[in-house]
């Protein structure tokens, strides 16, 4: 199993809400405070100001109407004006809040100042801000800004000042704001001390309360691992009886079932797999869209393919229908189909059946195919229908020909002795064509069936080689020369003598039926290992490569035309070889075109036979 970080654990993820929640309440419950705090800071200092500046303004509008009274006389209206700041002066420095003190008169003019700002007397204020206030205040107004040189915050008052009720000018009044920034700087520091503080407390507490939820879960994590696994024997412990506790319960019986439908499943899967494996016919599975899904090992076999190099591929491309068919014809197929897979080497058959499997709500979700070889049934089927159109073929010729003749002798040509004798030679030989296929075909048939006898002699086979050699060249028509290579010592074999006489007159009578005059034919014995080999050579025209393989099939002739003139049935070599073959030996043929054709086949020795070449 993947062990989850820490920091993507879900353990983290409740921890880090948890935390982040309190942090966000902090966060707004802080700002509010500090916000209502400095509002509430400035607004009272704004009002502490704007109290004192007109306290200011009132004492020295006081002490211009007293100048005024006792003289009026410009002059000693500033100096009492100068004196009434005098006094205040001492208060002044003690608050370090209030900065500069100026009284301005309606035409801008600073007439009367703080013992800080006393230079400024006499000259007009360069504050153009306050100009409009000079002019037309009429009540006590508050000013924020910072100075340029210092960046000090500072907030400036501007008092009308009154005397007998006629506008004087204003009482321009700075206040320092630095230590209530610093105040409020101080309380803020504490504030996110204290929220640190609380949001370690919060975190210990959250991973705590996270551990008593997510430990459970854990639990179920590894238990839904293990059960990936097949391993079904551990359990959630259980602690509270909470939904979480009600959760793994719930978890406990669904690993108890899973269990039991997962050891149902997997017998059942086991029998599948087992009938699948050992099937004789082929089983392939595709999904909805013709991918091979499955396949089993018979399948594998007559495709000529491994599962894991075609799973996923189109069933059409793997079975070579691509060209005549898509899958929505596989899903409406009813008839089974044949697949030729045959090469240069092996012919292959396979007939393909096709149903389609459905979901529960009737939806096609893929094709199974069972494929089986029908190679033997098909080459059976055809050589039946090669056999029974061969034999009809091979009875109706003569049949023909007796009745051509039989029509004839019965027309007058009976009458005719001459003509007569040579109808009835014709007719006659036809006949016994007739009697020689019917007993060749009689005889293959007891073959097929198995329903003869091997009677084996223990026989010196060079002397029963040149018995019927010389059997041979006695009844000779033709000029044809016999050549013998035989060894000069006897070699012992236990055959059969009346099927091995057959075997070599079949293989001589072809032999001479197809050498020319003069030609020879060649008998050459030699022993190889534990085999008698025997090879019959002629000097005719050969058979052609391709064709050598199929002289041994029933019926077959390179030249027909010549083998019905000859009389041959096609059947000759046929019954030699499975008289061969009865008898435990192979035979075969080897040909070159215009040199000649040699029947060859082999015996196994008498173990008290001589062995010598």
């Amino acid at each position: 199993m993947k062990k989850v970080g820490f920091f993507k654990s879900i353990h983290f993820k409740f921890v880090l809400v948890y935390t982040l929640l309190f942090l966000l309440a902090l966060q707004l419950i802080g700002v509010t405070f500090s916000d209502r705090l400095r509002d509430n800071s400035i607004s009272t200092y704004q009002q502490s100001l704007i109290n004192q500046s007109k306290i200011m303004a009132y004492n020295a509008g006081e002490a211009i109407r007293e100048a005024k009274e006792e003289n009026n006389n410009q002059s000693t209206v500033l100096n009492k004006l100068n004196d009434q700041l005098s006094e205040m002066d001492n208060q002044l420095k003690k608050s370090n809040d209030i900065k500069k003190v100026e009284v301005i008169d309606d035409s801008g003019k600073i007439v009367a100042a703080d013992s800080r700002n006393s230079n400024q007397i006499g000259k007009h204020t360069s504050n153009s801000t306050i100009m409009p206030d000079v002019l037309s205040s009429t009540a006590p107004k508050p000013y924020l800004f910072k100075e340029r040189d210092t960046g000090e915050r500072v907030m400036a008052i501007t008092t009308p000042i009154y005397v007998d009720s006629e506008r004087f000018g204003i009482l321009y009044l700075e206040g320092k704001m630095e230590n209530i920034y610093s105040q409020l700087f101080t309380i803020n520091k504490i504030l996110a001390t204290a929220t640190v503080i609380a949001l370690l407390v919060t975190a210990a507490l959250g991973m705590f309360l996270a551990r008593t939820i997510t430990k459970p879960l854990a639990q179920m994590q590894r238990q839904a691992y293990a059960i990936s696994r097949g391993n079904f024997t551990k359990k959630v412990e259980t602690i509270d009886d909470d939904e979480i506790g009600q959760l793994a319960n719930a978890f406990n019986d669904m690993t108890d079932r899973l269990h039991e439908a997962n050891a149902i499943a997997e017998a059942e899967r086991r029998k599948l797999r087992s009938v699948l494996a050992y099937m004789t016919d082929g089983v392939i599975a595709t999904d909805r869209k013709g991918h091979v899904i499955l396949m089993n090992n018979r399948a594998e076999s007559l495709l000529g393919v491994y599962r894991h190099r075609i799973s996923g591929i189109s069933i059409l491309s793997l079975l070579n229908i691509e060209e005549d068919y898509t899958i929505e014809d596989l899903y409406k197929l009813t008839d089974s189909i044949i697949l030729d897979f045959s090469s240069i080497e092996k012919k292959m058959l396979l007939r393909a059946n096709f149903s389609t499997t459905k979901k529960e709500n009737g939806r096609i979700n893929g094709i199974i195919a069972v494929i089986h070889d029908v190679t033997e049934q098909e080459q059976v089927e055809m050589e039946r229908r090669e056999f029974v159109a061969n034999v009809s073929h091979e009875l109706r010729t003569p049949l023909t020909t007796m009745k051509s003749y039989l029509e004839a002798l019965q027309d007058g040509a009976v009458n005719d002795e001459k003509l007569a004798r040579k109808f009835i030679d014709v007719t006659q030989m036809e006949t016994e064509r007739m009697i020689r296929l019917v007993n060749d075909l009689l005889q293959l048939s007891k073959l097929d069936a198995k329903d003869y006898s091997i009677t084996t002699q223990r026989t010196d086979f060079i002397a029963f080689c040149n018995h019927i050699v010389d059997r041979f060249e006695m009844s000779k028509r033709q000029n044809i020369h016999f050549v013998r290579k035989l060894p000069k010592k006897p070699i012992y074999v236990d055959i059969d003598r009346d099927k091995m006489t057959q075997v070599i007159d079949n293989i001589y009578s072809n032999a001479m039926k197809y050498s020319p005059e003069g030609g020879s034919i060649t008998l050459k014995v030699t022993q190889k290992g534990q085999y008698l080999k025997v090879c019959i050579s002629d000097e005719g025209v050969g058979i052609p490569k391709e064709n050598l393989s199929k002289v041994f099939i029933r019926f077959y002739r390179v030249d027909k035309a010549r083998s019905r003139k000859l009389g041959g049935t096609g059947l000759g070599l046929a019954i030699a070889k499975e008289m061969i073959e009865a008898q435990g030996g192979e035979i075969w043929a080897e040909s070159e075109w215009n040199k000649g054709t040699s029947i060859l086949f082999t015996l196994p020795l008498d173990k008290g036979g001589d062995h010598r070449d």
